[in-house]
């Protein structure tokens, strides 16, 4: 992993826990010395058509501000700071609701929910390719919340951005992802939030749900202002899923705006790391 996008939170959460600066020469060291370690992959699942994660999955505020602020790309990653102000000062919240398998010490989040689960990302004997884990998911202890919600944000690493800790407790390799659900917050409050990012402060907020999930399912809905009107669903940075009236909705992404399921793989990708 090399610094050379606008957030780099991967290579900043590789680099930070050693002292090392998140720069191009740190990272190109790092590599030669030839030291690995292992990451978790989640595999995002509706139906049949597969998306395979590294970093985090975002859906309401987090995820509009990473995509509508690509206009601002100019700006680096202060189109971040930048976007956001403007989407907390007209902020939007969603309808929808989300489904989860809490890892342990977690089980008080949320109520008890039965997840009817999409049997055909199950894998298969004659899929060619890695197809994600082979879990079972509709025996395993799910919970639910509903919404309106701000925002819904899973995590895999602790940093989302350079300047941006956003699952301070998440592990490489824990086999779970770190999940941040933001709901009723009042405008004020999230603008505080937001300074807080830079130290992971943020999740201590009784506004923010904080806690780790090995399984995970989005039901996304419309806005409570304008049901004409849907959200982003984002991952990687990249778009998963336009709804209808958002953000260059006439553009084809690689999911529609539905329910999708998330599982994760423990320590199934390599990364070349400084320790």
């Amino acid at each position: 992993m090399i610094p050379a996008g606008s957030g780099n939170g991967m290579i900043k959460s590789l680099l930070e826990p050693v002292g090392l600066p998140c720069s191009a020469t740190s990272a190109t060291i790092s590599i030669i010395r030839g030291s690995t370690r292992s990451l978790d992959v989640a595999t995002i699942s509706q139906g049949t058509t597969k998306f395979f994660s590294v970093l985090m999955l975002a859906w309401g505020l987090v995820a509009d501000i990473d995509i509508e602020s690509e206009k601002f790309r100019w700006m680096g990653s202060a189109r971040f700071d930048v976007y956001g102000l403007q989407r907390i000062i007209c902020l939007r919240q969603y309808n929808g609701r989300i489904l989860f398998v809490p890892a342990p010490g977690f089980e008080s989040y949320g109520q008890p929910a039965i997840c009817n689960v999409d049997k055909e990302s199950y894998v298969g004997d004659k899929a060619l390719g890695y197809q994600g884990p082979d879990t079972k998911l509709e025996d395993l202890d799910w919970r639910e919340m509903k919404g309106p919600f701000v925002s819904v944000w899973l995590h895999n690493v602790p940093w989302g951005a350079e300047n941006t800790l956003a699952a301070p407790d998440a592990k490489f390799s824990d086999g779970f992802l770190d999940l941040i659900v933001m709901k009723d917050c009042p405008k004020l409050a999230l603008m505080s939030l937001m300074t807080k990012l830079n130290d992971g402060t943020h999740v201590q907020s009784p506004y923010v749900s904080y806690l780790k999930v090995k399984a995970f399912v989005l039901e996304p809905g419309a806005r409570i202002d304008d049901q004409d009107k849907e959200g982003i669903i984002d991952s990687d940075g990249e778009v998963l899923a336009r709804g209808k009236r958002s953000y260059k909705c006439d553009q084809k992404a690689l999911m529609s705006y539905n329910k999708l399921q998330i599982s994760v793989d423990q320590g199934l990708a390599t990364l070349y790391s400084p320790e």
